[in-house]
């Protein structure tokens, strides 16, 4: 495997919804359909940890590139705008799930959270619009 990252389909993140294939990619269109899997367990693209060894011996940017020429040729049908997409293809396949622990999601969409996990975790990502630095930061 190339990259460690916290797969979002487990159900442990009570504040983030799962997510699956099926919630990024456009299954009618053949080209998705016939190439993936639209119940394939999405990962959180804010945190990775990569083996740039493995990385080297795979043709990871080249299927980046192919599928984002790919989703132009298609007037950009293949999937919801944004890079995690382009880069659930690329990773298809090389990404070893790791403890939720390591990459606490979920921050910004609730008021209250729970500070023991805010502690424990390795890395915390304010993914949601309330990040503490901007004016619609929730007050506590």
């Amino acid at each position: 495997k190339v990259n460690g990252a916290v797969e979002t389909c487990r159900g442990e993140d009570s504040w983030v919804m799962s997510k699956r294939f099926k919630n990024y990619f456009n299954f009618s269109h053949p080209l998705i359909a016939d190439n993936f899997d639209p119940e394939q367990c999405a990962w959180a693209y804010g945190m990775n940890i990569l083996d740039l060894q493995a990385w080297r011996r795979t043709n990871i940017k080249e299927t980046y590139h192919y599928w984002l020429k790919k989703n132009l040729n298609s007037n950009l049908r293949l999937w919801r705008m944004g890079t995690l997409p382009p880069a659930l293809i690329a990773f298809n396949g090389l990404v070893h799930p790791i403890d939720s622990s390591w990459h606490m999601l979920g921050l910004g969409y609730q008021p209250r959270t729970n500070l023991d996990s805010v502690q424990s975790a390795a890395v915390i990502h304010y993914n949601g619009r309330a990040k503490p630095w901007l004016d619609i930061a929730f007050h506590e």
